[in-house]
């Protein structure tokens, strides 16, 4: 595991006797104008005219463009050493990225314009942290909060990602009804977008796997085989270990775990892979979705018996994310007969013809 994969200096990256700027007018807000021009340009290509961000992009992208130029000015006082990039920060967004860029590259094959993508990334984004940070304060509210007094304290603890603390599901939940909301406001169709971005969905998964591996969360139970992991002393698993009695608190580190986090990362890579190889024989709008839902909600459930950081829930042997598992296959079952049923009628409707 490697929660901080370097720092950045705020002065910026050292060459020869001086720097290259990051932050403020450098480096990082560069990269960031190109990005936003680079959309413009294929928006234009894909339409044939220029066309402007809505609303909420533009302000997102404004405020990202101001906080870049005005980091120097308030990150010292935060971070005085610089900035650290958290393997689990850098994961994530590797992850969106690459979601977004392979999206982009199906939305286009639909007919649909690459800010379309771009506004859906933008409006489920949010919602979905918020859902995956409230889902982990339910779970493990009382770890988070422990110790912790005053107001300040509170609110801080509630805010603070910088050791991972978001649930997959408590994202999905929240981005769920946020993608709804998106599709009725847009007029578009919600089975059909849905097919378009599931592969991005699972790769994004993949990736924010690989995140939980670098952070240390999610760790697996106890694992005999030969590809077990050790973590060092200090890290999540040894502390929770530790105080579930398992180890003694000066062990140099944990026994060996099961690696759930490259379990999971793999099974995000795959399900987008036969998700992409489905997409030639889909039969209606829904069903790429609709495969990836059942194929992703068995294995999370089977993949959450080797698990070892969080117990029963309810009083039963199966955990939260497990119940959930078995409320989303329901859903699977029931939308695979509902899009086998129009996909009949449509049969009939073309043999009639």
């Amino acid at each position: 595991m490697r929660q901080v994969l370097f720092r950045i200096p705020w002065e910026g990256i050292p060459v020869g006797t001086g720097h290259i700027p990051v932050f403020g007018f450098g480096l990082l807000l560069v990269l960031w104008i190109l990005a936003g021009a680079s959309s413009l340009v294929a928006s234009y290509r894909a339409a044939g005219k220029w066309t402007w961000p809505d609303t909420t992009s533009m302000v997102l992208w404004t405020a990202v463009a101001a906080g870049i130029v005005q980091a120097p000015q308030f990150g010292r006082t935060i971070a005085p050493e610089g900035v650290p990039l958290f393997g689990y920060g850098f994961m994530m967004l590797l992850g969106l990225l690459s979601a977004i860029a392979l999206a982009e590259y199906r939305a286009r094959k639909a007919g649909y314009g690459p800010e379309m993508i771009w506004d859906l990334a933008t409006a489920l984004f949010i919602p979905g942290i918020i859902g995956a940070r409230v889902y982990y304060l339910i779970q493990h509210g009382d770890q988070v909060y422990a110790d912790k007094k005053g107001l300040p304290a509170v609110l801080l603890a509630t805010v603070n990602l910088s050791e991972g603390g978001l649930v997959l599901y408590g994202g999905l939940i929240a981005g769920t009804v946020a993608y709804f909301v998106f599709c009725y406001q847009r007029k578009l169709p919600p089975l059909g977008i849905a097919d378009i971005i599931t592969p991005s969905v699972c790769v994004g998964v993949g990736f924010g796997r690989i995140g939980c591996l670098l952070n240390g969360c999610c760790f697996g139970d106890r694992c005999e085989l030969p590809w077990g992991i050790v973590f060092p002393h200090g890290s999540v698993p040894f502390s929770a270990l530790v105080q579930r009695g398992f180890i003694a608190p000066d062990a140099i580190a944990s026994p060996p775990l099961h690696p759930t986090q490259i379990y999971s990362a793999l099974d995000g890579f795959i399900t987008a892979g036969l998700a992409l190889w489905y997409t030639r024989y889909r039969r209606v709008p829904g069903d790429v979705f609709g495969l990836a839902l059942l194929v992703s909600s068995a294995t999370r459930f089977l993949i959450e018996f080797l698990r070892g950081d969080e117990g029963g829930f309810w009083g039963t042997p199966l955990t939260s994310a497990q119940v959930i598992s078995i409320g989303l296959f329901i859903v699977g079952l029931g939308l695979q007969v509902y899009l086998g049923k129009r996909a009949e009628g449509l049969k009939a409707k073309i043999q009639a013809v």
